[in-house]
């Protein structure tokens, strides 16, 4: 009679000691503190939700907060715990969103500064990225520099006429989804290309582009 080995085989060390991240599973409940950057989870177990941004099947914090997890919907999100937001200074580095992209200048909605504290920052007033302040060469089209949507990392240099600067290697886009169908658009001989429509677009991009470095 033949017999039959019922023995499973063991998972590979691999599998087993994966990391994830330090997420309590609550319904509208606080858990830890995160800053923008930090990786908080992965799309096949949650929908990225409000102060944060997807990446290559990870979720990161897009601000500094408490991390949500809202069990019904699968959602994570960040929520702000500063309630005062604080004044943004000459030289701070900032975190934002492309909401407007123009002949000469790029709109961009604030999220957080960078700093000692990394200070959340919350306003209706918008900055602004010039042709002339996105990097050091010359710049013909602004819009194959910035898209609607991109998330980036830019510098203060002047809070009067809310201007800022992304002309630094460390500065410019963080993550870019496709302007064709919206897919994440990721690394590929110093341009971004598309994995899932195989587009091919330029950025300004920040030496950090698709780490969740900040």
């Amino acid at each position: 009679m033949r017999t039959i080995d019922q023995d499973t085989p063991e998972k590979s060390k691999k599998d087993t000691d994966k990391k994830k991240p330090d997420i309590s599973h609550e319904d509208d409940e606080g858990s830890r503190t995160v800053l923008p950057g930090d990786h908080i989870g992965i799309t096949e177990e949650f929908a990225s939700g409000e102060g944060t941004y997807s990446l290559a099947g990870d979720i990161y914090a897009n601000r500094t907060g408490k991390v949500h997890v809202n069990k019904k919907d699968r959602k994570i999100s960040v929520v702000p715990i500063t309630s005062v937001p604080p004044v943004i200074n000459k030289g701070d580095i900032v975190i934002g969103e492309i909401v407007n992209v123009r002949d000469s200048v790029a709109i961009v909605s604030i999220s957080s500064i960078k700093g000692s504290s990394e200070r959340e920052f919350m306003s209706d007033d918008n900055f602004v990225i010039h042709i002339s302040d996105v990097k050091d060469s010359y710049v013909k089209d602004l819009s194959r520099e910035f898209s609607l949507g991109d998330v980036v990392k830019a510098k203060v240099i002047d809070t009067e006429k809310m201007r800022l600067t992304t002309s630094d290697d460390s500065l410019g886009v963080m993550t870019s989804r496709c302007s064709k169908c919206h897919g994440i658009l990721r690394m590929e001989d110093k341009n971004l290309k598309c994995p899932s429509c195989g587009r091919i677009e330029h950025r300004k991009l920040s030496k950090d582009y698709g780490t969740g470095v900040v």
